[in-house]
């Protein structure tokens, strides 16, 4: 099976476009006014309306408002949700919309209780991020803490480009990577090259053996 790919943290259409092109599967927009890559909502609008049907639209946040998410929601209608902070597992779910908890990797973590906590995420994504801080930091945590036979599908994010994201597949062999700084030239500022070249290494560590 291919490997599932989200490119993060769009704030230009000409780079959006490029992703497209690329066949990424998600793309992802930053609604945290602490980020570099934090997009306004109307931009978010315009690049929204960029996205054919069958990608992915998915709208991060970092223990925002309710009023925050509801404006998202409203204005953006992404489909997926995903949540980098302290969300209580009820803030989670009460948007009756899908949604990814991403797991402060820097620290160890028992992958299987927040499959627990977190009940109804469609999946983990697990960064390299410390508690509380938002991924992008272009750093990595120990793949060889990747979990075997989660009970919750997951993704692979964290200092991923395209020199080694066929080694974190090799040895992770996750179902899906999320790359942002990995695919810059400056934070918010897609590279067409990067973006490409992170692709092409995907899909030849697809089409290795020890993939499958």
């Amino acid at each position: 099976m291919s490997t599932r790919i989200k490119f993060c943290g769009f704030t230009r259409s000409e780079d959006l476009d490029v992703a497209l092109s690329l066949g990424v599967d998600a793309v992802g927009l930053i609604f945290d006014a602490r980020s570099k890559r934090v997009v306004p909502l109307d931009v978010a609008d315009q690049l929204r309306r960029r996205v054919p049907v069958f990608v992915s639209v998915v709208a991060l946040f970092r223990d925002a408002d309710a009023a925050l998410v509801h404006q998202v929601i409203e204005r953006i209608d992404p489909d997926l949700l995903q949540f980098h902070g302290k969300e209580s597992p009820e803030f989670c779910e009460r948007w009756a919309r899908p949604y990814l908890k991403a797991v402060p990797m820097a620290e160890s973590q028992d992958l299987e209780d927040w499959c627990a906590r977190y009940p109804k995420a469609r999946g983990l994504l697990l960064d390299s991020h410390a508690p509380g801080a938002l991924g992008g930091t272009g750093h990595r945590f120990d793949w060889s803490r990747a979990p075997r036979g989660l009970s919750k599908s997951w993704v692979l994010a964290g200092g991923l480009d395209a020199a080694n994201v066929g080694q974190a597949l090799t040895m992770a062999a996750p179902p899906a990577v999320d790359v942002s700084s990995g695919i810059e030239s400056a934070p918010g500022i897609k590279d067409p090259a990067k973006m490409r070249a992170f692709v092409d290494a995907v899909r030849r560590a697809d089409r290795q053996p020890s993939k499958e």
